[in-house]
């Protein structure tokens, strides 16, 4: 499907015919949105705007320090955009291609963020003169869900933090949730990093309209202060990670401290059982008070050692 915005009469209106492509130009194009687009559809965007279109294979195969590149005519950009899931993110690839002041986006799945900047170039279409003020827009929105994202990640972490606190039992299931928070965190950083790298690109073009540069400028300010939001979300976790394992690692030392002192305080009636076993004659054996005799030596073996153990804090 092709959503077509165009200006005309100074109106903005919008079509999915591919008609509207042979009867305006270029510059009367704004926004060409490509949403799962078929052959023939890109086929006649290819030829309106008289540039070659990429795949989503090509896209997903760029590297990421090459998913910016200019032309005499046209910028071409490729990003991921979040999204995200019951328990992880996923990333989808958006391609993005300014020719002039003409945008034109290529996606697979719908994205709030397009829906959003499309009912907004309706409803107040002065915002949006042209290609670049749109990729702006779209910018600002996906900007601001990475931040509620990121926030929400913040309070989750506190969430955890809490439980700890608490004294709450961890168990290997909250290391597991710990650890797919640091991976959101390090997807959602990896993500705005490459957001900035294509703002600084755009900011150093010099086919971007210095009408746009102000706001640029604040969206690159943006993405800084979320990196930075995230480097201190990963500090948090890894944090809580090693409290939580400091706990775990507590509660096996009590356990074995445990089994260790029940082991020194059975050693003396053990010995004193071993040595009454043998087959040989032994002083109060044979007697019938021995039994008792013998078990009342184990029991004060056993009291001597408690006293010993208090004595020197072992207990």
């Amino acid at each position: 499907m092709v959503q077509i915005f165009y200006s005309k009469d100074n109106k903005v209106q919008t079509t999915q015919s591919l008609d509207i492509l042979k009867q305006i130009t270029v510059k009367d194009a704004l926004w060409l949105d490509l949403f799962d687009p078929e052959g023939d559809e890109k086929r006649a965007v290819e030829v309106f705007l008289g540039t070659n279109l990429q795949s989503r294979a090509q896209a997903e195969e760029i590297e990421s320090s090459s998913r910016y590149s200019e032309t005499d005519h046209a910028i071409f950009i490729n990003t991921d955009f979040l999204i995200p899931g019951p328990e992880d993110y996923s990333l989808e690839s958006v391609s993005f291609i300014l020719v002039d002041d003409t945008f034109v986006s290529i996606r697979q799945v719908a994205l709030r963020s397009f829906t959003d900047i499309q009912r907004r170039m309706m409803a107040n279409p002065r915002l949006y003169p042209g290609g670049h003020s749109i990729l702006v827009g779209i910018l600002e929105n996906r900007i601001d869900l990475d931040a509620d994202m990121i926030e929400l990640t913040s309070k989750e972490i506190a969430q955890y933090s809490r439980r700890v606190s608490m004294g709450e039992n961890v168990e290997n299931e909250f290391l597991l949730d710990i650890n797919q928070l640091q991976e959101n965190t390090m997807t959602v950083r990896e993500n705005i990093i490459d957001k900035q790298r294509m703002i600084s690109n755009l900011l150093k073009s010099s086919k971007t309209p210095k009408s746009v540069n102000g706001k640029l400028n604040i969206l690159l300010k943006d993405v800084n202060s979320l990196i930075n939001h995230t480097d201190f979300s990963f500090e948090r976790l890894e944090y809580l990670q090693n409290t939580v394992l400091g706990l775990i690692n507590l509660d096996q030392t009590r356990i074995m401290r445990i089994f260790t002192l029940v082991s020194l305080l059975l050693m003396p009636p053990t010995l004193i059982a071993s040595i009454y076993g043998m087959n040989i004659k032994l002083p109060l054996a044979g007697g019938n008070w021995d039994m008792l005799i013998t078990g009342g030596v184990m029991v004060l073996s056993v009291v001597i050692s408690i006293i010993i153990f208090r004595r020197r804090k072992m207990m």
